[in-house]
């Protein structure tokens, strides 16, 4: 089922709305945006636990490309331009580039991870995403293989997904969180897990729920079989969106 638009946020804004009006929907449109997207990475590992996806190297860089894969697959084009166009940018914390990168860590480097999701969801359709790949910056090296790498990542994770026909498994389960920073995620969440149910089904149960969590953050525990989206992530992704428009 093709999602036309994210939420009220992401239509179009008349030119009659106050300037201060526009910016509040566009700071809201890119938290929602980078909502589904790190929920779409989430999905990613509850899918390669529950679906025992064999995973040759990052299990990190996987989600990553089934967040991208999904935003291709699962809406219609204006609307999944306009959630790949924010969610790139949710991957640059810090966007005057002086933070030490964490080699250590699971997840490969910020920039590598943006250009990444630029050129895979450029790939899926270069005609169309051309003026997005151009006004993202993804260098002309890297859009020519992009087509490639989109093949590639859509056999990959197509596959997976043909086992995961809806009514042959079993939906998300949602589980609201409470508080006024988790109002928007319950909002996004509540309405995206319905959706999916038309989309994937599950072995054995998932349960998505929304929690403080002290940090931002999102996971997977596999122990319990449970995505958390953390209710800080609402904070974080506000000053990220004016830290990015400061730049």
């Amino acid at each position: 089922m093709l999602r036309s638009l994210l939420l009220a946020a992401t239509c179009a804004v008349s030119l009659l709305t106050p300037l201060g009006a526009q910016a509040d929907e566009a700071e809201d449109a890119f938290v929602e945006a980078n909502i589904l997207s790190i929920f779409y990475h989430e999905i990613g590992h509850a899918v390669i636990d529950k679906m025992q996806v064999p995973i040759f190297g990052q299990e990190e860089d996987a989600a990553d490309v089934l967040s991208v894969m999904m935003i291709d697959w699962l809406y219609e084009e204006e609307a999944a331009q306009e959630l790949a166009f924010n969610s790139a940018f949710g991957y640059i914390n810090d966007p005057d580039g002086v933070e030490e990168v964490a080699w250590w860590d699971l997840h490969g480097p910020d920039q590598q991870r943006y250009y990444n999701h630029i050129c895979l969801f450029f790939g899926a359709d270069p005609e169309k995403r051309e003026d997005l790949a151009y006004d993202l910056g993804l260098p002309e090296d890297r859009a020519e293989m992009c087509p490639v790498e989109y093949e590639q990542a859509a056999n990959s994770w197509g596959a997976v997904f043909d086992e995961m026909s809806p009514g042959s498994g079993v939906p998300l389960v949602f589980q609201k969180g409470r508080g006024k920073e988790a109002e928007l995620i319950n909002q996004v969440l509540s309405e995206e897990v319905k959706n999916l149910e038309q989309d994937m089904s599950l072995p054995s149960e998932v349960i998505v729920k929304v929690d403080s969590c002290g940090e931002p953050n999102a996971f997977y525990d596999p122990e319990e079989a449970s995505i958390i989206f953390c209710t800080e992530f609402i904070p974080h992704l506000r000053s990220l969106y004016q830290a990015n428009l400061e730049n």
